[in-house]
């Protein structure tokens, strides 16, 4: 019940003893307090019940009343209408109840009847792979998924039984092409998953034949198209590229893009072979004893002395994984070289945040920007150039990120202030920070703003690459030949 302030002025007690309640004095008997409440209560209902006459005599308070005899109300105790909310997650796909699957069941079925057998090998099964309405190139996961890899072929029964299944359970490309190449019962997809597809990519497509004659470089191109995936899907950095990295990725699309485009370098994403070439060309000539492993000693004569320095802190990386016995590999070196030559993208900008940031905080410390930039000032005196006081460079840098909180840069400030490239030069490149330097800050200022579908820093740099490990590959043979 609720007891009016003017209710409280007939007793000045009882008021006084609320107000040292609500203070939170503690030296009021509560069974005392308890008893006044309780008759202060009823000569308030007393008092209402004499002003309005007519009314029936209150309930004692001590009387007993039997739940049955309570009025109900209908509006308020009828049962609550359920709301029916609609499925709105679906891992697999949306599911598409206009498609027939038993007439593509039919198609497949009779697709069969013109193999002997009824059975499909590696190559029949592009026909397969075009039926159900997949790439070309999902051939030989369907074709490992269905068993082919045991048998040497597919019957019409193994592979009518893995489709129906994928049809039921798997909506959409991604879910398909993962239930296609990973272990079964497994949600996500590994390095290893992805061999038998990119093996037949070398032994089928046109602008591999060349390549296929050469099979002791298969393992080397398949390594390399295998690391560059999963530079550019895996943003988790887990080793496991799940269905949503999948989705969001140009994977699958670029996959398909295979089988229309016969000269494979012109899909510079992944499989291009001048890309190749020039990753393995750049690791033959530091590995010198050809062991597919790099020392710092071979690191030396690739590049500067602060990655020669990262490298004896073992903080090269790929995820979390460290640097072990003092040596990289060639899988490691394709992630270096890439991160290295094109700092604009979102993997190198990660890549070289987990290079910096040496206690692991997730956050450039000042202290950690000196270190790193200690290192170039000792080549620039070498050079005879005077390098630029830290505090300057320091002003120069956060005006140029623009950090959230002073003095704390971290790897969201670094994405947004889309100059991270420049900042990572500034401590790892000396000969591209030199460059900066010398450039027409206009001409910077156009990069900022320009967003048009330029090739990136990479791509251009394995062109300019190619061009000139061909050149110097005809010399050569000028030479042999003279």
């Amino acid at each position: 019940m609720m007891i009016k302030e003017s209710s409280l002025r007939r007793d000045t007690d009882l008021g006084g003893e609320l107000a040292f309640l609500a203070k939170g004095c503690d030296f009021v008997l509560p069974s005392r307090f308890k008893k006044r409440l309780k008759s202060f209560q009823q000569a308030e209902v007393q008092s209402k019940q004499e002003k309005k006459p007519g009314t029936s005599s209150p309930v004692p308070l001590n009387s007993v009343v039997s739940p049955s005899a309570l009025p109900v109300n209908k509006a308020t105790s009828s049962t609550p209408l359920s709301v029916n909310i609609p499925r709105f997650y679906f891992p697999k796909g949306l599911p598409n109840v206009c498609t027939n699957h038993e007439e593509i069941i039919a198609r497949i079925e009779e697709a069969f009847t013109e193999f002997e057998d009824e059975k499909a090998n590696i190559c029949e099964m592009g026909k397969i792979a075009k039926i159900c309405g997949c790439p070309l190139y999902w051939k030989a996961p369907m074709f490992s998924a269905s068993g082919g890899q045991r048998t040497g072929c597919v019957s019409v029964h193994s592979f009518v039984s893995l489709w129906r299944k994928i049809l039921r359970n798997c909506h959409d490309d991604a879910s398909r092409f993962a239930y296609l190449v990973a272990k079964p019962s497994c949600g996500y997809l590994e390095q290893e998953d992805f061999i038998p597809l990119l093996q037949d990519v070398v032994e089928t497509h046109p602008g591999l034949t060349f390549l296929k004659d050469a099979p002791e470089f298969h393992s080397r191109y398949i390594t390399t198209v295998i690391q560059r995936i999963f530079y550019t899907v895996n943003r988790s950095w887990s080793g496991k590229i799940t269905l949503t990295e999948l989705r969001k990725s140009n994977f699958l699309q670029t996959l398909a893009l295979l089988e229309e485009e016969d000269d494979i370098n012109q899909i510079t994403d992944y499989f291009s072979y001048e890309h190749f070439y020039v990753i393995y060309c750049k690791f033959w000539e530091l590995d010198t004893d050809h062991d597919l492993y790099i020392s710092q000693k071979d690191l030396a004569r690739y590049s500067d002395q602060v990655l020669r320095s990262l490298f004896f802190l073992g903080v090269f990386s790929r995820g979390n994984e460290v640097q072990k016995e003092g040596r990289m590999s060639y899988a490691d070196f394709v992630w270096l070289l890439i991160s290295e030559e094109d700092k604009r993208n979102a993997t190198s900008i990660e890549y070289w945040f987990r290079c910096m940031d040496l206690d692991g905080d997730g956050v450039l410390s000042m202290y950690e920007l000196e270190y790193f930039y200690e290192e170039q000032c000792e080549r620039m005196e070498v050079m005879g150039i005077e390098p630029l006081p830290f505090q300057d460079l320091l002003c120069q840098m956060l005006d140029l990120v623009k950090p959230e909180r002073e003095g704390r840069v971290t790897l969201r400030d670094l994405k947004r202030c889309r100059m991270a490239h420049v900042f990572y030069n500034t401590f790892f490149n000396l000969e591209k920070y030199l460059d900066n330097e010398q450039r027409d800050p206009f001409a910077v200022q156009k990069d900022f703003e320009n967003d048009g579908p330029e090739p990136s820093d990479w791509d251009r740099y394995a062109a300019e690459e190619y061009e000139i490990l061909v050149a110097e590959e005809s010399g050569n043979e000028q030479l042999q030949e003279g």
